[in-house]
């Protein structure tokens, strides 16, 4: 079963991770996902998905979590670019439709994971039914849920349900790797600001980012609840400091290499039966006039 490679940004397995020690800056003197860091990076993920297609052993799973304005949808465009697109899927999950709340939780994300030999994005994800919801439980009201609600429980039970989720997904090939991208609130104060000083970016601002950024203590204490929960060897967290977005692309995509490249994808082998077919196929091929 796959393991995550070391990086000074794995979120521990012990339970022990604090959000107030996290970094949202660089804290190495690493290559920027730019110029020729970023073209090698690509070519290196671009042959790596070519592999894992032909191989049709795995999967791979990236979940980005964030708070508005952290960079999510860039850093999934400038990592991604020059994948063959027909080998990867992007979901983003918003508000549930009705369908959706008629089943459980997880149903949603289910439904779009991706199939061996595939990358499956998620921009957000079940996780946020232990981040928004747990910030704002009064969504619980619209999922019908059976039985007693009881508010002291339902988030240690939802995240055992993803947690269990993910080792079974690991032990059947799918490789999960998850990115907190961890920007600062004055950072996030700054892009919002851009936003609506600039018009090209006027589209991207929406009056609720600022309703969720009065929650910003409760969204940090439900991170650090999720990530202490479920970041595992199999379906690790990465608490990627989210301030300088070039930076952030970088270890991003490093993470994302590493771990294929740890997994030991190889085109599979020709056996007797292939070669004596190739034989045939050479010798009708080379003879056509």
């Amino acid at each position: 079963m796959f393991e995550a490679p070391e990086s000074q940004y794995l979120v521990p397995y012990d339970g022990s991770f604090k959000v107030n020690d996290a970094s949202t800056k660089p804290q190495t003197d690493g290559h920027n996902h730019k110029g020729k860091h970023r073209r090698d990076a690509t070519e290196n993920l671009n042959k790596l998905q070519r592999v894992l297609a032909a191989g049709d052993r795995h999967s791979l799973l990236l979940v980005f979590q964030a708070m508005d304005a952290a960079g999510k949808d860039s850093t999934i465009r400038s990592v991604m670019q020059g994948v063959d697109p027909s080998g990867c899927q992007v979901f983003t999950f918003k508000k549930p439709s009705s369908l959706e709340l008629d089943h459980d939780f997880l149903w949603r994300s289910t439904c779009r994971l991706p199939e061996r030999g595939r990358i499956g994005i998620f921009n957000r994800s079940q996780y946020e039914e232990v981040l928004v919801v747990r910030v704002h439980p009064k969504i619980l009201t619209y999922q019908r849920l059976p039985g007693e609600l009881n508010l002291e429980t339902i988030w240690d039970e939802r995240l055992t349900s993803i947690r269990q989720q993910e080792e079974h997904l690991a032990r059947n090939g799918t490789v999960i790797l998850k990115f907190w991208l961890n920007v600062s609130k004055d950072e996030q104060k700054k892009r919002f600001l851009s936003r609506l000083d600039e018009p090209a970016k006027n589209w991207k601002f929406e009056p609720g980012d600022i309703v969720e950024r009065r929650s910003w203590d409760d969204y940090m204490n439900a991170y650090e609840s999720a990530l202490n929960a479920t970041s595992r060897p199999w379906a690790p967290w990465y608490a990627i400091p989210a301030d300088d977005k070039p930076y952030m692309r970088a270890r991003v995509a490093e993470i994302i290499i590493g771990s294929l490249q740890s997994i030991g994808l190889r085109y599979p082998e020709a056996t007797p039966e292939d070669r004596a077919m190739f034989a045939e196929s050479r010798a009708e091929l080379t003879s056509d006039e």
